[in-house]
């Protein structure tokens, strides 16, 4: 007889095996303490930066297409799948690992071979490793060439290692966010942050598309987030931007455009900014509602003392609001025509409506961008979504229900 599944003791001993072990150690460490809640054979898949193929931890199994495999299927939907054997049981179970409710990958992992229950093991397991992975990813240059099928420009690696997650979730919001070209990207950058019941949101784009102006984005959102820590507002950051960059490359030298905003999450009262940039667009009832106009300044840089008007929007539960840059919409197709704001609201429109999360209808928008435009884009194109749950937030009926934080 087999002694009982000790899922504490898989933890708490991964746990404390960790804290001297370097990232290619942590499949072997996974699998010895696996052991002891009866889980075997356990295999890390990390998503690459694309998110096109899960490729394995340990180098030694071939990648798997995320839109081609039952792996990639569990990946997409963020749940559970269990794959059959020849004799109709179960023989392995791919787990979505997920840092909060980013997507970092999947565990492939053989049960108990006793047939006892392993759904709860697998899910800590896969909490575990995620919470392991993020601190490893930090000091890890295998972690990053592991995620990346290609090499990356310098401006690139700047903006990836300044940006936040792609998705964050609580009971009141989601927030989903996806950068282009991901290896060459160069004067976009996008931002979000919560302080009490304020969720703050920028999306820049930077004169250029080289290093200076990776140079000139990543400025502007650093500053963006020290004087916003210092508690200052929407307008008098944006100011305050620009003389940062006034005082870094001289007027009308180098600028960017912005929309900087603050949702209260209690209220659902929108608040922003406008630097020259495309307006806000929001999504209500499946729909298309409305384009949030607003007097806009000009791009921070140039120095020309227009007014900085903020403004404001209440929004409804379930709202949908969309910051983007003009290399979503404007990226042409081999017939030379624009992707457009049309075309791009109604892809995500049509996504939400199928039910996916709010990640995966990013990840499927960022691919059918690059392949309307055959794989290559000439502009940067970033989008960053917030949906807005209510005052409340959504009541869920298991808090480990994860997929429901990601799906309107």
């Amino acid at each position: 007889m087999s002694s009982s599944p000790d899922v504490t003791g898989m933890l708490t001993g991964l746990l404390e095996a960790s804290h001297l072990a370097e990232l290619e150690r942590l499949p072997s460490l996974v699998n010895e303490y696996a052991a002891r809640a009866g889980l075997r054979e356990v295999t890390i898949y990390l998503a690459d930066l694309q998110q096109r193929v899960l490729r394995p931890l340990t180098g030694q199994e071939d990648a798997l297409r995320i839109d081609a495999t039952l792996a990639g299927r569990a990946f997409q939907e963020v749940r559970p799948l269990a794959k059959a054997g020849a004799d109709g049981q179960v023989d392995h179970w791919w787990v979505p690992v997920l840092d909060g409710t980013g997507r970092l990958g999947v565990l492939r992992v053989r049960p108990p071979e006793d047939g006892q229950a392993a759904g709860d093991a697998m899910r800590h397991l896969a909490s575990m490793v995620a919470l392991l992975l993020v601190s490893y990813r930090h000091h890890s240059d295998s972690y990053a060439r592991l995620v990346r099928t290609r090499p990356m420009n310098v401006a690139a690696e700047m903006q990836w290692n300044l940006m936040p997650p792609l998705t964050f979730a609580n009971r009141r919001v989601t927030v989903g966010a996806v950068m282009e070209p991901a290896y060459e990207v160069g004067g976009d950058a996008f931002d979000y942050a919560i302080a009490g019941d304020t969720l703050h949101l920028a999306v820049f784009d930077a004169m250029g598309h080289d290093t200076s102006a990776g140079l000139t984005a990543t400025l502007a959102m650093a500053a963006c987030r020290n004087h916003r820590r210092q508690g200052m507002g929407l307008a008098d950051n944006s100011e305050a931007i620009e003389r940062v960059l006034i005082g870094e490359f001289g007027r009308a030298t180098r600028f960017v455009t912005a929309i900087m905003a603050d949702l209260d999450m209690a209220t659902g009262l929108f608040r922003w900014v406008n630097r020259g940039h495309h307006p806000p667009v929001v999504i209500r009832h499946g729909r298309w509602v409305t384009t949030l106009r607003c007097a806009p300044a000009h791009p921070m840089g140039l120095n020309l003392n227009l007014p900085v008007v903020p403004c404001r929007e209440q929004l409804e539960p379930g709202d949908r609001v969309v910051l983007y840059t003009d290399g979503i919409t404007e990226a042409r197709g081999r017939t030379a025509q624009e992707f457009g704001l049309r075309r791009f609201i109604d892809f995500v429109i049509r996504h939400h409506a199928a039910g996916l999360p709010v990640p995966e209808t990013l990840r499927r928008l960022t691919h059918a961008v690059l392949d309307y435009h055959g794989g290559q884009l000439q502009d940067d194109a970033t989008v960053l979504i917030v949906e807005w749950h209510g005052p409340e937030g959504r009541r869920y009926e298991r808090p480990d229900d994860l997929r429901s934080a990601l799906t309107g």
